[in-house]
This record gives C-alpha cells, sequence and structure tokens, in this order.
C-alpha cells in the first residue's frame, strides 16, 4: 500500500472519530498532522504576514470543523484543507486590498525598494508579488499543483493561471536582476 493510502485511510478514522466524539485528543492529532504543511503555503500566501498565516491556518480549522460533516472524501483531508486555507487567504487579502484602498495593478513592475547591498532573497521576493501572481506561483511552482487544479481552486481559468504565473516568474526575474544590478 502505498503510504498516501495510508495518510486518507489514518486521516479517515480520525475525522470519524472525531466527528462521533469531539474529542480534544483526536482533534490535536489532526492538527499535529496537517499544520506543518498548511502554515508554510499560509505564510506564503499572505505575503509573508506571520500573523495573517497565524490567522489563516486557524480559521481554516475552525471553518473545517464546522463543515467537516459535508465532508465526501472525494480529495484527501488535506487537499480539503488546503482549499479552505487558500479561501481564507484570498478573503484576508481582499480585506488587506479594502483597507488599504489599492488595486491589484494588472502591469506589476517590481519595487525599486532593493538598497545597494541588500540581497533579495526569494520568500521575500514572492511576498513582494502581488496576490493573484503570488498564488499561482506558489501553487504551482512550490506545491506543485497543475494549472487545472489552480484553476478550480481560484476560481479562474486555466489561461488565467497560466498568464499569472507567467507574470509572477516575470516579475521575479526583474527582481533579482535588479538585487544584482545594485548588488555588483
Amino acid at each position: 500500500m502505498d503510504s498516501s493510502n495510508f495518510i486518507n485511510k489514518a486521516d479517515r478514522v480520525l475525522v470519524e472519530r472525531f466527528m462521533r466524539t469531539k474529542d480534544e485528543t483526536t482533534f490535536r492529532e489532526l492538527y499535529r498532522r496537517h499544520t506543518p504543511a498548511l502554515y508554510p503555503l499560509a505564510l506564503r500566501l499572505t505575503g509573508g504576514s506571520e500573523s495573517e498565516a497565524q490567522d489563516a491556518v486557524q480559521d481554516t480549522w475552525l471553518r473545517a470543523c464546522k463543515t467537516l460533516s459535508g465532508f465526501e472524501w472525494r480529495s484527501s483531508f488535506r487537499t480539503w484543507l488546503t482549499g479552505i486555507l487558500i479561501n481564507r487567504a484570498r478573503e484576508l487579502n481582499r480585506e488587506r486590498q479594502r483597507r488599504n484602498e489599492e488595486e491589484l495593478l494588472e502591469d506589476f513592475s517590481p519595487p525599486a525598494t532593493v538598497q545597494p547591498g541588500e540581497r533579495l532573497d526569494l520568500e521575500h521576493a514572492i511576498a513582494r508579488l502581488p496576490p493573484g501572481y503570488r498564488y499561482v506561483l506558489v501553487l504551482h511552482d512550490v506545491e506543485g499543483h497543475t494549472h487545472e487544479e489552480i484553476s478550480a481552486q481560484l476560481e479562474i481559468s486555466v489561461g488565467t493561471s497560466k498568464s499569472q504565473l507567467y507574470h509572477a516568474r516575470k516579475a521575479l526575474r526583474g527582481m533579482f536582476q535588479a538585487s544584482e544590478v545594485h548588488n555588483e
């Protein structure tokens, strides 16, 4: 039996036990199994904001517990949790945009905030991307999802997913080229 089947069966046993008993120990086991994968994704999707990432993960678990009875096991439990997390991170970004009254720019140009001598790391660069670019780049290049999966999760077309990935990569290249020029 491959490891994914074992994980799915173990998750199913834990979920069914939690549904019956609402046992805190069972919930903690589910939490320990999946949060280490959810948190880094949340951190990337929220642009590196630790507090927003923590909020997104917490809200993911709250929403999962409320809707657990409707989970039909058409995907793995982690995939289902990831979908909830992606939706929550998108909501947080929309809330932030409303607060800041900023619009997502289609023609993104990297910020000129790289100072001479400053090194640009990948996580920092990804955090600087607009949310649409960041989501697709993280889901495709970091998490390994296909454009079809991203399309379904973000409710965008496959073409939009591909376009966002192209522009995200282009923006990252621009940031790193700018950093290299400053560091020479």
